[in-house]
């Protein structure tokens, strides 16, 4: 995707796998907006828990889609998420939104109206550098020819200690609900019939199991030096503040 002159780097992955810390610096460090699509999905899941509308019910579930207006800020030193002009930053990274985003994530309807915010946002950053976007289904879906693909990956055990940690639980029992969470949510993720999570085409993997974020996004930035001498992507741009 050229975003217009702008450089787009995909970041992929499973939950927990880093990649919205990751993301997030590497917007900073290259001076590019930052998108986290999850948050999107997060956010009209927590709309449809509040609204009590059942997960299960696509048809229902599509029409709120249609109707419910979530706008993102893409500054990576404060991303924001709202729904209907509300904030929801906080809310939609509750257990409950984390275990019912799945089945919301899944909806057709869901994806294709998301999908098309999502690439008009990421159209929209070419006139200020680029931007990365964080996902499961970036790199394949939503910006295949992002000029920079990233799949990172974890072992869930330590995947589920980490978002442990990220909902300020230490308890044995807290990691071994988390880690069965996540291999629920992976199974989900990775079969369903829109846009299951995948590697991307054309993208390196990383296994983030044993390595900091410092060294994750200066693997990255390495790639994307090469990738840039070789001619794949255009000019970083001058980091921004601006929100949209």
């Amino acid at each position: 995707m050229s975003s217009g002159q702008g450089l787009v780097v995909a970041v992929d992955g499973p939950g927990g796998s880093g990649k919205s810390t990751v993301a997030r610096e590497l917007a900073r460090r290259l001076g590019l907006r930052y998108l986290d699509t999850g948050a999107m999905y997060r956010a009209l899941t927590q709309l449809a828990l509040e609204q009590r509308i059942d997960i299960e019910d696509a048809a229902a579930v599509g029409e709120l889609s249609e109707r419910a207006v979530i706008s993102v800020g893409v500054d990576p030193e404060a991303p924001t998420i709202a729904v209907d002009g509300a904030r929801v930053d906080a809310e939609i990274r509750t257990r409950a939104v984390t275990n019912a985003v799945s089945a919301i994530a899944a909806v057709a309807a869901v994806r294709g109206r998301l999908v098309a915010q999502q690439r008009q946002i990421i159209e929209a950053a070419g006139a200020v550098g680029g931007i990365v976007v964080e996902g499961r289904d970036i790199g394949s879906v939503v910006a295949p020819d992002a000029a920079i693909k990233v799949f990172l990956t974890a072992s869930t055990e330590v995947r589920a200690l980490r978002r442990s940690r990220q909902l300020g639980e230490k308890g044995v029992d807290d990691v071994a609900r988390t880690l069965a969470e996540l291999d629920r949510r992976d199974v989900l993720d990775s079969t369903r019939a829109a846009d299951p999570l995948a590697v991307p085409d054309g993208a390196i993997v990383l296994d983030s199991t044993t390595m900091g974020v410092p060294e994750v996004v200066e693997a990255v930035l390495r790639h994307c030096g090469q990738s840039t001498a070789a001619g794949q992507s255009a000019p970083v741009g001058q980091s921004t503040n601006a929100v949209s």
